[in-house]
């Protein structure tokens, strides 16, 4: 008999694409699954996973964690790969050379990013490939300006680096720049048309929230797509949308009808995070979205803005610190229907939007666990997938877990496929598949952080497997485990 090296006994092994839901063993070899058996596998080493739910490894398109302490948490969250796609980087290959010095517990992956191309051009602001560097920047006028031709071409020279470099496509934070023109979106969707990557998008305003916004979010989305053939896809559809998910959906759908390439993502939070510098938190254009000056809450400090002067404040002089948006009372069953019709919507890929924990008034040691006490993050880093698991499956029977583990592994491993090969090996539990694997409790998996504690993790994820090798072992994670491995196209 073959002995495999890593052997999981025993557990309801599925696997979304083939519909596969039974007792199985999983044999696990090289990083790859090399067996999924009704008869019992021989290992040098067997988990017994009986009365445990293995699946395919969660795959986050959207999460902003470049860092140890963030993908610990998200590993701790059942996530095997973090793709940083809706900002993105520039240059990739500093953020890849990085993340491969100092080692990730996930695999991991960048696209190239249009606003920090358009900072380096319009602004002066050198491209690093640290992200937090470019949040610095984001309250800055000058990166938001409408450019001229000779620019726009200057820009789309430095994405399509990136692209030779290996970025998964291009993230475009149109949101964060609302006045340019709609020609120089569509040049950008051109450009990954033209090296078939997607595009990642924060869409600017929607009409309601705006009627002058040069082009409608939505719709400037759905009109790249046709009017490129490029894959768009639609960042936090939730928090964009908010009361007006419906319509913007309706349209998606129908472009989707049409053969054009759409693809969505949401998270399971009622609250967003961004820098406070962003354009849309100015205080005079908080109402288009519902939102007062007391809506904006600082991640550091805890403090919510008082009013506009403070807001305005703020604004000026920490243009790059992060605060929680609240732009939905998650206690409000009415509002919570409405974040539903996002999860819920064909296809929609669960991704957190996760952002680095952070340590006010001081530095936050990347190597040490558990965090430091007083360590902040949004809740969505340390517990988006626990809390769709939790709030989709167990408690509303809104999905199938079979189907609730699709959107966290296969759909997302799906839309990433269009971009690297290697993804395709992903979101899959079947031979051949690569051996990222999450092992959990179906009645106990849970979300534990809050507003108030946000970097708890998760619990219920007994075994999280990083291409063969345990990372979290009897929910006990391993930090010596950092066998995540770059994603490029």
């Amino acid at each position: 008999m073959n002995r495999h090296e890593l052997v999981l006994h025993g557990g309801r092994v599925i696997d979304p694409e083939t519909g596969t839901d039974a007792v199985l063993d999983v044999g696990i070899d090289r990083g790859r699954i090399t067996a999924v058996s009704a008869a019992p596998l021989d290992g040098h080493e067997v988990l017994d996973v009986t009365g445990r739910v293995v699946a395919p490894g969660f795959v986050d398109l959207h999460s902003h964690c470049d860092d140890l302490p963030g993908t610990r948490l998200q590993v701790m969250d059942g996530v095997t790969t973090t793709l940083e796609l809706e900002a993105g980087v520039h240059p990739v290959s500093a953020a890849y050379a990085r993340a491969a010095r100092v080692g990730r517990p996930t695999n991991y992956g960048f696209s190239a990013s249009w606003a920090a191309a358009r900072m380096q051009v319009l602004a002066d602001v050198p491209g690093t490939g640290v992200l937090g560097d470019a949040l610095a920047s984001l309250g800055d006028p000058r990166w938001q300006l409408e450019a001229t031709p000779a620019q726009v071409a200057q820009i789309i020279g430095l994405l399509e680096e990136d692209l030779a470099d290996g970025a998964l496509g291009i993230g475009v934070l149109v949101g964060y720049a609302p006045r340019i023109a709609p020609d120089e979106y569509v040049a950008v969707a051109a450009a990954a048309a033209r090296a078939d990557r997607p595009t990642f998008t924060h869409a600017r305003e929607l009409v309601e929230q705006d009627p002058d916004t040069p082009r409608d979010g939505a719709e400037e989305i759905v009109r790249a797509a046709g009017e490129t053939g490029a894959h768009m896809h639609y960042c936090h559809v939730n928090s964009t949308s908010v009361q007006h998910v419906d319509r913007v959906l309706s349209l998606v759908q129908r472009a989707r009808g049409a053969g054009s390439r759409i693809s969505t993502e949401a998270y399971p939070y009622g609250t967003g995070m961004t820098g406070i510098g962003a354009a849309f938190l100015a205080p005079e254009l908080l109402h288009r979205r519902g939102l007062t000056p007391n809506s904006i809450q600082h991640l550091l400090s805890g403090r919510r803005m008082r009013d506009a002067d403070e807001l305005n404040r703020m604004r000026r002089s920490h243009a790059g610190d992060l605060v929680l948006v609240h732009f939905l009372d998650e206690e409000d069953p009415a509002a919570r229907e409405l974040l539903s019709r996002s999860l819920l919507f064909d296809d929609t890929a669960v991704a957190s939007d996760a952002i680095e924990p952070a340590l006010p008034g001081a530095t936050l040691d990347p190597n040490a666990w558990p965090l430091a006490p007083g360590t902040v993050s949004h809740p969505r880093t340390a517990g988006t997938f626990g809390r769709a698991l939790r709030t989709l499956v167990r408690e509303t029977g809104s999905l199938t877990l079979m189907e609730a583990i699709r959107r966290c592994s296969t759909v997302p491993a799906d839309i990433a496929a269009g971009a690297a090969a290697d993804m395709a090996r992903k979101g899959r539990l079947q031979v051949g598949a690569d051996a990222d694997v999450v092992v959990f409790d179906p009645g106990t998996v849970t979300d534990n952080a809050t507003y108030a504690s946000s970097v708890a993790p998760s619990s219920g994820f007994d075994h999280v497997i990083v291409n063969g090798q345990p990372v979290v072992r009897d929910g006990v994670l391993d930090t010596m485990s950092l066998p995540g491995r770059p994603i490029r196209s």
